[in-house]
């Protein structure tokens, strides 16, 4: 490796500069000159014309990276096995699986026939075993059948999303949703598996997430309403037409803005559900699967703060709801409730009634969050979370067990910072539990667990091609302090004898190497919203960093969920402040161990993590070379003072509700990204948004970066034109578009001209 500083830009083009047109804002006594709300008109010649021009100006001033940005995407390239097969995943009486083939963007579904299971031996682990690896993924399985082409169905679209895919339990059915603009609006279509042609159905403008009934005569998908809420759920009769004017027949409606709707169907196939949800409230609507065209009862009325689930098991012969709340138990438990003629029975009914009562089968304990139960019909699986980590736990079930004699016990596979999880396992029958384990420098591994005799069976581990060998990087936790004294957790991930700061252990005087050595360049990433935890995974672009010297480091901010409920409510609405504030933190950290320097540290965050770069580089800016903000939610307080526009009403439990409340509105303009720009210097800042985002709509950066230039920010913004955001589709262009990021990134660390 050689050292180098960034390369120099030959020439700076002149940047575009938005037309200053005031806009006046005025709530709670207090008025807003907003000079740039009018990039709000997507559908404005001027406004597109004035995205196409920060593209162009984009490129320009880093065509110098033009080079790099191709190294980067073949190095992507020659450590991944472009054609390859997934794992196959029983459902009924066949093995299903994706198909990747060199060249090609999507994956192909297929399946082939499974061999029938034999009766009497409904749980022999060998009719559960998916058939082996080929050891030439390119040629077809013996008797494959291909499903579904998404190569075939995203032709002539630059924009491909698949958000449905169910089959019949006879294996004759199939529909699929597709989404060729990026707005998360899908196509919804039928296809008959023998025949390959589609059926008349097709309905436009659904939400993802449609399935059939276990019957194959109806199909339930949700719609959304015009803030892009999924708020109805319909039932749709198989053969025909579809959509509200041919009959299809609208089963709920949630008319509270603040909550979303979903449905879906027990593992169990023995009832179908419907959930309403907003951020801190949820209900549960249940209807006997055998009865579709009946009427959904609620499991337990919403209450103002109460979130739960439910999962319907079978303990000891009995129908059980396993409901997972935080009813009196922040860091939640999990409830066995009766199931009586089809209702929930709780309270004093069931004793009433002669019914086992409730039954805490999994009791809360704080520090240990509880995320879900899964049932099968030989055993449960726990998700919980405990010391940052996830962890997840089996508990078998067996004639004359009842829930307070089942014991949990916990999967381990290696040590260190492990993310383990259940998935692909739709089969209520399956005697093993398919689990998946990765690290940050462990590729992930997917293999079967043996529930009755804790045998593991390895499936498939990713392959990594190009020599990768896992003990050529190091990943450590460490700590950084908050001004409140709170300990924040930070990830780390380098290659070894690269970053001599972390490779040293004290020396003989009691120094660390990281006080004696020069500080490394380091990509510091956060999120800290929504309850969600960055939890370790493995990542193939991310070597380009790592082999380069570039240190990762994610860190776990309150607001995210790695420590509890308690984490989580510390970082959201009149606290989100602390979010911020633990970033600085930890940025502050690596700083002053010697780990980084801040002329050699980028920060990123996307979405709500956007917001989290966007208040660094107000409050914090000298602490960082260069900040890439990805779909960046920068101008939340406009947003959410616009009932509105989309899903601005759900946010309110997250944020606050700015529109009624003047504390709420003062406390989020204190800092709200945009309204914070001041005349300071600022580090670099990349920042990449799609025009179709319905999530983030675009005008938060353009605005933003707008305001930026005013004050002499060196601020490029990238504008996807046809995506939404979760930005491009399609693996080669998701490929291309990270390699430009960590072009960018390492331009910005001095590391262009750098070797890996």
């Amino acid at each position: 490796m050689t050292e180098s500083t960034a390369q120099p830009v030959p020439s700076i083009p002149t940047p575009p500069i938005a037309e200053r047109i005031p806009q006046h804002r005025e709530h709670h006594g207090d008025v807003v000159v907003d000079h740039y709300e009018w990039l709000r008109d997507k559908e404005s010649p001027t406004v597109l014309d004035h995205l196409r021009a920060e593209n162009a100006y984009s490129e320009a001033r880093m065509a110098h990276l033009e080079p790099l940005r191709e190294r980067i995407v073949a190095e992507i390239k020659n450590r991944v096995r472009e054609t390859d097969m997934g794992i196959p995943v029983r459902e009924g009486d066949w093995w299903y699986y994706g198909r990747t083939v060199e060249g090609l963007q999507y994956a192909i579904q297929c399946r082939v026939p499974a061999a029938p299971i034999d009766p009497s031996n409904p749980f022999d682990p060998a009719a559960w075993t998916p058939p082996p690896p080929l050891d030439d993924p390119s040629q077809p399985r013996e008797g494959e059948q291909v499903i579904l082409d998404a190569n075939a169905e995203a032709e002539g679209h630059e924009f491909f999303s698949l958000g449905s895919l169910d089959i019949t339990l006879d294996g004759r059915f199939m529909l699929y949703a597709t989404d060729t603009e990026g707005d998360e609006r899908y196509t919804l279509r039928i296809r008959d598996l023998e025949t390959g042609e589609n059926l008349p159905d097709e309905i436009a403008h659904t939400a993802a997430g449609a399935f059939f009934t276990p019957d194959g005569r109806f199909v339930f998908y949700c719609t959304v309403d015009d803030s892009w809420r999924p708020d109805t759920v319909w039932r749709h009769a198989v053969g025909t037409v579809g959509g509200e004017a041919s009959g299809d027949v609208p089963v709920f409606h949630e008319p509270d803005d603040a909550y979303w709707v979903g449905a879906g169907l027990t593992r169990s196939q023995r009832f179908l559900l419907i959930e309403a949800s907003s951020s801190i409230t949820s209900e549960v609507r249940y209807l006997d699967a055998a009865t579709p065209e009946g009427e959904f009862a609620v499991i337990r009325p919403r209450v103002d703060g109460v979130e739960y689930d439910v999962e319907h098991a079978i303990i000891d012969g009995r129908d059980r709801w396993l409901i997972t709340h935080n009813d009196g138990a922040p860091d939640f438990q999990v409830d066995s409730v009766p199931i009586a003629t089809g209702h929930a029975v709780t309270g004093d009914a069931a004793a009433d009634a002669g019914l086992d009562p409730i039954v805490a089968l999994v009791p809360h304990i704080p520090g240990r969050r509880v995320e879900g139960v899964d049932a099968f019909a030989g055993f449960l699986v726990l998700d919980s979370r405990r010391d940052g980590l996830p962890r997840t736990g089996v508990a078998t079930l067996a004639p004359g067990i009842r829930e307070q004699e089942l014991d949990f016990v916990d999967l381990t596979v290696g040590d260190g910072l492990v993310s383990i999880g259940a998935s692909g396992n739709p089969e209520w029958g399956q005697p093993m539990l398919r689990v998946g384990y990765t690290s940050f420098i462990e590729p992930a591994t997917v293999a079967n667990h043996v529930v009755a005799t804790g045998e593991w069976i390895i499936l498939k581990r990713q392959p990594v091609l190009g020599g990768y060998d896992s003990a050529d990087y190091g990943e450590r936790r460490d700590w950084a302090v908050a001004a409140d004294g709170t300990r924040i957790p930070v990830s780390l991930v380098w290659k070894r004898g690269l970053v001599p700061s972390l490779d040293g252990d004290r020396g003989e005087n009691g120094s660390s190497a990281a006080e004696t050595t020069e500080p490394s360049p380091l990509l510091l990433y956060g999120y800290g919203s929504y309850e969600a935890s960055m939890d370790p995974g493995f990542s193939i672009p991310r070597l380009s960093l790592l082999d380069r010297g570039v240190v990762f480091a994610i860190a776990h901010v309150r607001g995210g969920g790695e420590l509890g409920r308690a984490w989580y409510e510390n970082g959201k609405t009149l606290s989100k402040t602390t979010t911020f504030a633990d970033f600085v933190a930890t940025a502050r950290h690596l700083v002053d161990s010697g780990v980084t320097a801040p002329d050699r540290l980028v920060a990123e965050g996307g979405s709500a993590g956007g917001l989290l770069m966007g208040a660094v580089a107000n409050i914090a800016p000298e602490l960082f070379a260069g900040i890439l903000a990805d779909v960046p939610f920068v101008d939340p307080l406009t947003s959410i003072l616009k009932p509105e526009l989309p899903l601005t009403v759900i946010e309110w439990d997250e944020w606050g509700d700015p529109l009624h409340d003047p504390a709420v509105y003062a406390y989020m303009k204190q800092y709200a990204p945009y309204e914070n720009v001041t005349e300071q210097p600022y580090p670099r800042i990349l920042a990449v948004t799609s025009l179709n985002d319905t999530r983030v709509l675009y005008v938060e950066p353009a605005k933003w970066v707008a305001r930026l230039r005013e004050v002499g920010a060196d601020v490029l913004l990238r504008c996807e034109m046809e995506a939404g955001h979760g930005g491009v589709s399609g693996r080669y262009s998701a490929w291309n578009q990270r390699a430009i990021e960590l072009a960018w990134m390492l331009d910005v660390l001095g590391r262009a001209d750098t070797a890996p």
